[in-house]
């Protein structure tokens, strides 16, 4: 009888296993650009169809497998594969990688004076032609192209260049285009091979959630008189670029935007003649030879098109940006000096400062006192407004105090809508802080910050019955401090490349108004019936369109130059001042490099820099390989078969001419040596004069400290020596931050100040121990959060999702790095229950984990999406 039932079991794992390897997944294969069996077909797509062919029975079509052929963002193509399938390619010498497929997640009336560009003649739009002729391409959850923001009046005709088309699809046509959105495709087979439910949103360019209609009329929507939201930030909405075209590609469907799909959109994009890519979206950071948009916009970069990215909304962690190769344009969020207060008069006088665009016109009066509730108790649901945890008796009538957390910030105003409560202030938490991102409310509701809700509900437990009001006070501009760092936005240094500072630049992404689709209500949610033209959104999401914009407005006033250029006129030319001339902040204390870069975008001053900062394409391959990237790694990138050894021999001392500086000291080195190479794009016969503020301990020398430019174009070079004044131990557990600048000032023309941020810090050996085991020694540039569970098991790992939600956590010890007075203090976390892991863990190396960290959120998702908040899902 045992026997048998050792048989059983036996069989039944087998034939587990079995289904598991028959079980179909989508994978990413890339191909060597000059495989041995190319030649032997007549296009890549037979090529790529005959890879699937080998791996099949010979009876099933091959094609019903592949998703997209890739051939301008990267040689390859996306199929659905079994493991035992999959095994097999990998052992193709044509093969030089398989990727699982991966889910990321997508991350003005005013924004536009706040920033210096105006109609006014000699203002840099007049200087850019307003981009006329330039095409931005959009990568995004569509377009809804009956907004006025899209509309083609006054629009210059459809570039000759352009090789485009305008898709059709589910109530969308080709009149839907025009000489502003000139073409639109949409991407579905990397979402339906995942999801092969039915989408439900049109399959079409069409935007079902407002997201992409947002960005895109950010780069570059049309004048649109008299724009509001109910009355809120009216007057003229205009994009970053109003005289740019825009092409619009949706890859971002209800559940999130699949690599396949992105890498298939920037395929064609190249091919189409964009400009510009604009890409509001991303997930973890992970090296670059694993990252299908850091390949694709490598490409991209080739062909001289500027690649925009949001750098996270995992903000104020620590390493937490995004999108960060050093040839794609990194871009952080800041805030405007626009507000929309709704203060909250509490009943024993006090008054906390609160904000909303909650329409005042459909109440009778926006002063009526009402009782206040905060459910807190032991079901926490209710602290959170989760639909349905709100007792009707306990709220009805009442102004109901809902946690932030957990569900969308408007989904808790329908929760207390629903219940019959009669107004909400919306609490934010220790992990909020002051985090003032507004909503169009159903109901007449305000956002407090994280100390006024503390002295809110220290209140409500002073008395028996807590009373207070809300009063709105409308839109107020240029009475607060501006830019500062919006708390959201990702932060650096890059947890796989340290040595180039990201984000790049912060740029507007906070309370954003911009055009809005007409199928939805200015929440977004479906029960909600208002409908508008224009709403407001808060994001890095919101930030990339910014800069996409001014890429955009650059690449009109001087179209021969790079990418690089571009980004570099960008960086330089940026702010680290506020409006009233003291350092922008990040909270209540000035912002570090980690989370301005360069400092807020300035498009006035980057259309004319003075110099520029110029990088070749084969610098970046040089400078992966003074990372340490292997030959494999830097072919999967750049599909150049190169020498690291012989092109370092060639190029001693190479640092990539990069208009930031991120010196590493690490092992004892106290001296380090950066050239840079300056263009002069200003006057000719200039003189520019070096300004150095060094980092608090470290010794900079610049040589030489004048540069005389007799022409335009000429290209000078200059070293730059950073020499510590204190020895970094090695195995030292401790890390020292500290920061400063390199300014070029022209002599004769002061407006020309050409200033490079300067970032130091220790890289060193870090120690850890997990579950009482040996202590393990891993050599890191930056190890920040390791493993998270939900109770007994593995859920997720941290990169790339919010530490505010440990609250849920169980079994787990977790702390994050934290960042205080230019020391930075490593913690870690223990995982308990959960042996097996532990050792995964510690088998794989850094990269290698990452991966496994992917695929167990795959796994994980339904989990994770009942724990976080969808604006908070980046």
């Amino acid at each position: 009888m045992e026997s048998k039932f050792q048989l059983f079991f036996l069989t039944l794992f087998l034939l587990i296993l079995n289904i598991h390897a028959q079980t179909l997944g989508t994978y990413i294969v890339q191909l060597h650009p000059h495989g041995t069996t190319k030649s032997l077909f007549t296009s890549n797509l037979e090529w790529h169809l005959s890879f699937i062919q080998q791996t099949i029975s010979s009876d099933e079509d091959p094609s019903s497998r592949l998703l997209y052929s890739y051939r301008s963002a990267m040689d390859g193509f996306a199929a659905q594969l079994t493991e035992y399938e999959l095994e097999y390619l990998q052992k193709n010498p044509d093969v030089i990688s398989i990727r699982p497929d991966r889910l990321l997640q997508i991350q003005t009336t005013y924004s536009y004076k706040f920033l210096g560009l105006n109609p006014a003649k000699q203002n840099g739009w007049y200087q850019s032609g307003f981009g006329r002729g330039t095409i931005i391409g959009v990568l995004d959850t569509g377009v809804w192209p009956e907004s006025p923001s899209f509309n083609d009046h006054d629009m210059p005709p459809v570039p000759k260049k352009w090789k485009g088309i305008c898709q059709t699809g589910q109530a969308f046509n080709s009149s839907n285009c025009n000489r502003k959105l000139i073409g639109a495709r949409y991407f579905t087979k990397g979402h339906l091979a995942i999801s092969p439910s039915r989408i439900p949103e049109y399959l079409s360019p069409r935007d079902s959630s407002g997201h992409g209609t947002h960005t895109s009329s950010t780069a570059g929507g049309v004048p649109v008189p008299m724009a509001s939201v109910f009355g809120y930030a009216n007057g003229v909405a205009r994009g970053m670029a109003p005289g740019a075209h825009i092409a619009v590609y949706k890859v971002c469907w209800f559940n999130g935007c699949y690599n396949s799909d992105i890498m298939a959109a920037m395929d064609v994009a190249i091919r189409d003649g964009v400009d510009v890519l604009s890409l509001s979206l991303g997930g973890f950071p992970v090296p670059l030879y694993d990252d299908s948009i850091a390949i694709g916009s490598f490409r991209a970069m080739e062909k001289g098109i500027s690649v925009i990215c949001a750098a996270g909304n995992n903000g104020p962690m620590a390493m937490s940006v995004a999108n960060d190769a050093p040839w794609i344009a990194t871009i952080g969020a800041s805030t405007l000096d626009r507000k929309f207060p709704a203060i909250v008069r509490m009943g024993n006088g006090q008054v906390l400062y609160g904000e909303s665009m909650y329409p005042v016109n459909r109440i009778a009066s926006n002063s009526k006192e009402l009782e206040l509730v905060y459910l807190s108790g032991g079901d926490s649901e209710s602290q959170f407004c989760l639909k349905g945890s709100l007792p009707k008796d306990k709220v009805q009538g009442k102004m109901v105090v809902c946690d932030r957390g957990v569900n969308g910030r408007s989904e808790k105003g329908q929760a207390v809508k629903e219940a019959g409560g009669a107004a909400m202030i919306l609490a934010n938490t220790e992990l909020n802080l002051e985090e003032d991102s507004v909503d169009v409310h159903l109901l007449p509701a305000t956002l407090v910050g994280f100390d006024e809700s503390v002295t809110l509900k220290t209140y409500i437990n002073s008395t028996t019955r807590p009373l207070a009001r809300i009063e709105f006070g409308g839109t107020v501009t240029g009475k607060s401090r501006a830019p500062a760092v919006a708390v959201f936005s990702a932060r650096g240094p890059s947890f796989t490349n340290p040595s180039i500072l990201k984000p790049d630049v912060i740029a507007p992404g906070v309370n954003i108004i911009a055009a809005w689709p007409q199928n939805l209500g200015p929440t977004g949610l479906p029960d909600d019936t208002r409908r508008v033209n224009f709403s407001v959104m808060s994001g890095t999401s919101m930030s990339c369109p910014h800069v996409s914009g001014i890429a955009a407005l650059i690449h009109s006033a001087h179209k021969k130059w790079s990418p690089a250029a571009i980004k570099s006129a960008i960086m330089t030319t940026a702010d680290v001042t506020d409006h009233t001339g003291r350092p922008i902040l990040d909270g209540d204390k000035p912002a570090t490099a980690f989370a301005t870069g360069a400092g807020n975008v300035n498009p006035q001053r980057a259309l004319n820099p003075g110099l520029i900062y110029d990088i070749k394409p084969d610098d970046y391959v040089n400078h992966l390989c003074s990372i340490g990237y292997t030959k494999s790694e830097i072919f999967s990138i750049t599909h150049k078969n190169i020498s690291c050894h012989t092109i370092m021999r060639m190029n001693r001392g190479f640092s990539l001419n990069y208009p930031s500086i991120s010196v590493i000291f690490k092992d004892g080195i106290r001296r380090k040596m950066f050239s840079r190479r300056v263009t002069n794009v200003g006057n000719p016969n200039s003189i520019y004069s070096v300004e150095v503020v060094a980092p608090q301990g470290v010794k900079v020398i610049v040589k030489p400290k004048k540069l005389i430019f007799k022409k335009i174009n000429q290209s000078l070079s200059y070293r730059v020596y950073f020499i510590s004044r204190k020895r970094v131990k090695k195995g030292s557990d401790t890390m020292n931050f500290a920061e400063g600048h390199l300014t070029w000032i022209n002599s004769q023309n002061g407006s020309y100040r050409v200033r490079s941020p300067i970032a130091m810090f220790a890289c060193l050996d870090v120690h850890a121990q997990f579950n009482g085991g040996e202590p393990q020694r891993l050599k890191v540039w930056w190890l920040s959060v390791t493993l998270r569970g939900l109770k007994d098991e593995l859920t997720e790992f941290n990169q790339g999702v919010n530490p505010r939600y440990t609250r849920r956590v169980e079994h787990v010890q977790y702390k994050r790095p934290t960042l205080d007075e230019g020391r930075i203090s490593f913690t870690w976390v223990e995982l308990k229950n959960d042996e097996n892991m532990t050792s995964m863990f510690w088998e794989h190396n850094m990269f290698q984990w990452i991966d496994m960290r992917v695929t167990l959120l795959r796994s994980t998702k339904d989990i994770i999406n009942n724990l976080i908040p969808p604006e908070d899902r980046h």
